[in-house]
């Protein structure tokens, strides 16, 4: 067995239910696994720790899953155009895998979710895009071979997978959105598996 990390942060849901459509994508490749993690929130005191555990949902990350992953799907919400604080800090601690090459040549995907349609989706995925490039990674998008990505109303980008919420943070993700997280997801362990050979 291969396995795609799929690590998100999410602070109200939507982008932990891309995680787990991208994550069937991957796991409909044979001989691939989607394991799920995520990253713990980043207080403005410095003082405040969270648990080793969450209290629900994903196990937090570690350095060890993302060295042993076979490929990475990496998700924030938008926050200001840019990856929401958590990811941010979360990829700042990766210097030992950086400086090692322990993550060259590894596929990685990006996605995220906002609150409005043109409310920076796509420097949102450039900007996760960044440091994996730094890291070695070799980036996958979604190609215009899938048709959702020409017709869909809602979210979905070249550059990743994208969910619009709404301004009430409201909308289900669509099943364009969820077409695209799936394709991206086997698109991800396909080349993960191209790759390893």
């Amino acid at each position: 067995m291969a396995n795609i990390l799929v690590l998100y942060y999410s602070r109200y849901g939507a982008v932990k239910q891309m995680a787990q459509y991208i994550a069937r994508g991957v796991e409909s490749v044979p001989t691939m696994e989607a394991l799920i993690r995520t990253v713990p929130a980043v207080s403005p005191v410095s003082e405040a720790t969270q648990p080793d555990v969450p209290d629900s949902g994903a196990p937090y990350v570690t350095l060890d899953d993302l060295k042993e992953c076979d490929g990475l799907a990496l998700g924030s919400p938008t926050r200001f155009g840019n990856m929401a604080a958590p990811v941010k800090y979360f990829l700042d601690t990766t210097s030992s895998l950086w400086l090692s090459g322990g993550l060259v040549d590894k596929p990685a995907a990006v996605f995220t979710s906002t609150a409005s349609l043109h409310g920076g989706q796509e420097t949102t995925l450039v900007s996760m895009m960044l440091p994996l490039m730094h890291l070695g990674f070799v980036l996958v998008g979604i190609p215009y071979t899938e048709p959702d990505l020409n017709t869909t109303l809602t979210g979905g980008t070249p550059y990743g997978a994208t969910h619009f919420t709404g301004p009430n943070g409201k909308n289900p993700v669509s099943a364009e959105e969820q077409r695209l997280c799936f394709a991206m997801g086997k698109r991800l362990a396909t080349v993960a598996l191209r790759l390893k050979q």
